[in-house]
């Protein structure tokens, strides 16, 4: 049976739960429209360990597909990352106190690596599922930012792993309570139900369309 690995964030910066892994944790097991199954994988917010704790995942379950969510506070919709930069510049310090500044990811690694996931047919699956979606230029410079290179340069040696990419979500409702008003955050089912239709979107289209549908990072 072929795996498609699913990956999520512990909480970090005050926060006491991660929408990313509270939305991952929710599809472990799923068997997708073309027979594969979800593994998931809760990664530390912490600079290196994350990305090596991905790499040990890709070894051991030798995915085909590989999507890391990630919380991004303040975004209104799920944000499909199309672009990683090979550049850490931490505004806070991560879970173990690290805090690099203007440090490559990879050291001698490319500038930056473009996601292999059908990033707008999966944004206008989701809108036509009246799911808010977007197609996102920045995926920051935080440890979302470092996993999302580091998968992509595993990706780029791994024939196997043939999509691979970074979705951004928003806050869960009881976390934007917490922040000034108005701070954007959507429910966890239509998270989960949202992470479906981008994973059974991301298995079976082979050639993603091209139509400008607007980016909002």
């Amino acid at each position: 049976m072929p795996n498609v690995l699913l990956t999520g964030f512990e909480p970090f910066d005050g926060e006491r739960i991660n929408p990313s892994w509270e939305a991952v944790r929710h599809l472990e097991g799923l068997i997708l429209p073309d027979g594969s199954r979800v593994i998931t994988k809760q990664l530390p917010c912490v600079f290196d360990i994350a990305r090596q704790q991905l790499t040990d995942a890709l070894d051991h379950w030798q995915p085909w597909i590989a999507i890391a969510i990630g919380q991004a506070g303040g975004r209104p919709e799920l944000s499909l990352e199309r672009v990683a930069i090979n550049i850490d510049d931490a505004r806070i310090p991560d879970n173990a106190g690290q805090q690099p500044i203007d440090r490559p990811v990879i050291p001698n690694g490319p500038a930056a690596w473009f996601t292999t996931l059908p990033i707008k047919s999966m944004v206008a699956t989701l809108r036509e599922a009246g799911i808010p979606a977007g197609v996102s230029h920045s995926a920051g410079t935080y440890v979302c930012n470092h996993v999302f290179y580091g998968l992509m340069h595993q990706a780029s040696r791994r024939p196997g792993l043939s999509k691979a990419g970074f979705i951004h979500i928003p806050y869960l409702p009881e976390q934007a309570q917490r922040h000034p008003p108005g701070t954007p955050s959507m429910p966890l089912v239509q998270m989960v139900n949202g992470l479906k239709l981008a994973l059974k979107t991301a298995c079976e289209v082979k050639e993603d369309i091209c139509l400008s549908i607007g980016t909002t990072h």
